[in-house]
């Protein structure tokens, strides 16, 4: 267990570079093999976590380049731990389920790949190698969208890779002043988040230093109005590759908020609050509107994809407990639910080579178990209780309502746009009698798309009914960094806020 992180960081690179040896027919066999380990490693990580403890558990440190301070640094807390058992997860079932038979090899080989840049970013305690497995994450996603695409792959992949490297280098600038801040406070430099964190910046240059993570990290959300680059990427990238991309890829802005932006710019978050509710609301209604307005379905998820990670940002700057778990727990939702989402529109593209609306009606006829899970993951896309899309919108919405009443009434008109272009997909779709021929020799879900699916339908219902097993240590981890950001404040304001939101928890 002592070097269990870094088991899971490289053994899929490790087993990336031997499948080039493996031959094209027990290509997909082999990464489904390997990725079932790593997630059975994830889980092994999840049953020896002390969940009693909200610091940093299962840490490795081996110093790299001492004289600069760069060290091979790693540990995991409540944050970082499901977000990395939802990476293999997703891995894996995005794996099993794809059906890309076109290079099979290289594509398995690519995902091994980004799944060792995906775990690295939620492990990493050092912001150089942070960085490195974030900007690592753009290759392998770059080659799945430009070889696997549709027939602007190559546009879409190029604005994909454009948009978050151009963030990704302005992030940079902010972590080389940090290091060199550091080096002049005390004598030593060092890229360690943790030592990052007893620094105190004025004020001011909080604010220079959050704009600049908030670029890199904005666009990989993607907020408003850094976003333009996400439908092209969703609606150019083969399954698989918006499976990961949604249910992972974008959760390291959102967790890159949690982890660097939070507690060491606490006064400068604390004055974001208001102009970033305001861009998460213009997220949630905006594109929501866009969604409806689609007559492609996989566009209809995208911009719902997009409407959602509106309500985590909103969740992130509640600056109290309800809101930051609520909107880690909402990153956890939203993984599984929009991946299902996707993979579900590639099985009926799949069958039809169309996402049109258009082409579609009475499938629930034709497909009876597809349309009992995609209604499924539809009614949790849209928060309906008993399922895990409620608990961690109810919570973001309950802490930012100790903000801003009127902004959370706002940002709650999500539950019902949602609804609306929601429940238009189901009804075009699946409803009424079946309007083209074509669809009536469609057949249902296949044993290998029905094993990979009814996972993710059993995780939905399980949090829904019961979400103290993942909540619990997310919460402990949150509160521990609420009462850092407390003591480290250095304006009254930002002090006052910290301490209503835990005053009031505790009253409760």
């Amino acid at each position: 267990m002592d070097n269990i992180l870094s088991v899971l960081v490289f053994f899929p690179a490790v087993a990336g570079l031997l499948g080039f040896v493996i031959d094209k027919e027990s290509a997909r066999a082999y990464g489904i093999t390997v990725a079932t380990i790593e997630f059975l490693l994830s889980l092994w990580l999840w049953f020896s976590f002390d969940m009693s403890d909200a610091g940093m558990q299962f840490v490795e440190s081996i110093p790299l380049i001492p004289n600069i301070g760069i060290s091979y640094y790693m540990g995991v807390d409540g944050i970082s731990l499901f977000i990395l058992i939802m990476t293999t997860l997703m891995t894996l079932i995005g794996m099993a389920s794809m059906s890309v038979t076109k290079n099979i090899k290289n594509m398995i080989v690519t995902l091994l790949f980004l799944e060792m840049t995906m775990v690295g970013v939620f492990v990493a305690l050092d912001a150089i190698i942070f960085y490195l497995f974030w900007e690592l994450s753009l290759v392998p996603m770059l080659y799945i969208i430009g070889a696997w695409g549709g027939p602007l792959r190559v546009y879409a992949s190029i604005k994909f890779f454009l948009y978050t490297f151009t963030g990704s280098l302005i992030m940079l600038v902010g972590m080389l002043f940090i290091a060199y801040t550091y080096y002049s406070v005390t004598g030593i430099w060092s890229f360690a988040l943790t030592d990052w964190y007893m620094l105190v910046f004025p004020k001011s240059m909080q604010l220079w230093l959050f704009a600049a993570f908030f670029i890199g990290f904005a666009i990989k959300v993607p907020m408003f109005p850094f976003h333009t680059w996400i439908p092209y990427a969703h609606g150019q990238a083969p399954t698989i590759g918006s499976v990961i991309l949604a249910a992972v890829l974008l959760k390291m802005g959102t967790y890159g908020f949690v982890r660097f932006s939070l507690p060491m710019f606490p006064d400068a978050s604390v004055m974001a609050i208001a102009p970033i509710a305001v861009i998460s609301i213009i997220m949630v209604i905006y594109t929501a509107m866009i969604a409806y307005a689609q007559k492609d379905m996989k566009q209809v998820i995208a911009y719902s994809s997009v409407s959602h990670m509106g309500i985590i940002m909103l969740g992130i700057f509640a600056m109290n407990a309800e809101g930051i778990s609520g909107s880690v727990f909402q990153m956890l939702s939203h993984g599984i639910v929009s991946g299902a989402l996707f993979m579900l529109v590639g099985v009926i593209y799949d069958r039809r080579h169309t996402k049109l609306l258009s082409e579609f009606g009475g499938l629930a006829s034709v497909m009876p178990k597809y349309a009992v899970i995609f209604g499924i993951m539809l009614m949790a896309a849209v928060g309906l209780p008993l399922t895990m899309g409620f608990p961690g919108e109810f919570l973001v919405l309950l802490g930012f309502y100790k903000v801003s009443p009127i902004m959370t009434i706002l940002a709650g008109t999500s539950i019902i746009l949602g609804a609306v272009y929601m429940l238009r997909v189901m009804k075009k779709a699946f409803f009424g009698p079946v309007t083209n021929k074509e669809n009536l020799k469609l057949k249902d879900l296949n044993s290998r798309e029905t094993w990979s699916l009814i996972p993710l339908v059993a995780i939905v219902i399980w949090l829904g009914i019961y979400p103290k097993p993942v909540l619990e240590p997310i919460d402990n981890s949150v509160k521990a960094m609420l009462h850092f950001m407390d003591e480290k404040a250095i304006t009254q304001e930002a002090k006052d806020i910290i301490k209503l939101s835990k005053s009031t928890k505790e009253a409760k």
